[in-house]
């Protein structure tokens, strides 16, 4: 912390479930104890791990942070953490700009005059789950916040819901060994 330059972090995130998360764990749930941070959470913990987490913590993760996209859905998982009180957070939710070629979603953002990104985080945001694309571009950055003057129709969802093929872009959590 003193390195950091803070008396706190607000959000403290174990990345993987790799070597011994468990062990993380109860490091970061005394950093939480002694008010070093305001909320401990993990990122790519599926339900396996996640269930077990469960089982062992005294203080429930506030966050999830996984991979999803209109390609990796991911909803039994999202199901665990949403029946938990576990915030989703969705990384690579725009699949590295992929969407903007997947017809599906173009069609949905030309119905409502908007893009394939923007159709895809607001898809995202009524599903209830927090998304962080990744941008340095302040134009990007202004359209990807420009979600809250249309709604996707119930046809709209489905849609959507229905591209789910389970394809990562990024590492697989259970043979990821960073």
């Amino acid at each position: 912390m003193e390195k950091l330059g803070f008396d706190y972090l607000d959000l403290y995130l174990i990345h993987w479930p790799t070597n011994d998360w468990r062990g993380a764990w109860r490091a970061l749930e005394e950093l939480y104890e002694e008010g070093r941070v305001r909320a401990i959470g993990v990122s790519n913990f599926l339900p396996h791990h996640l269930n077990e987490l469960l089982q062992i913590c005294s203080i429930r993760p506030a966050v999830n942070q996984y991979e999803m996209h209109p390609y990796l859905q991911q909803p039994e998982l999202r199901k665990l953490c949403q029946d938990n009180g576990i915030a989703v957070t969705a990384w690579s939710p725009i699949m590295k700009g992929r969407v903007l070629a997947v017809p599906e979603l173009v069609a949905i953002g030309e119905k409502h005059g908007k893009s394939a990104v923007q159709v895809t985080l607001r898809w995202l945001l009524q599903l209830g789950v927090i998304a962080i694309p990744k941008s340095v571009n302040k134009d990007r950055i202004e359209a990807n916040a420009d979600l809250y003057d249309f709604e996707l129709s119930e046809d709209d969802m489905a849609t959507i819901n229905a591209l789910d093929q389970g394809e990562r872009i990024g590492p697989h959590p259970d043979t990821f060994r960073g």
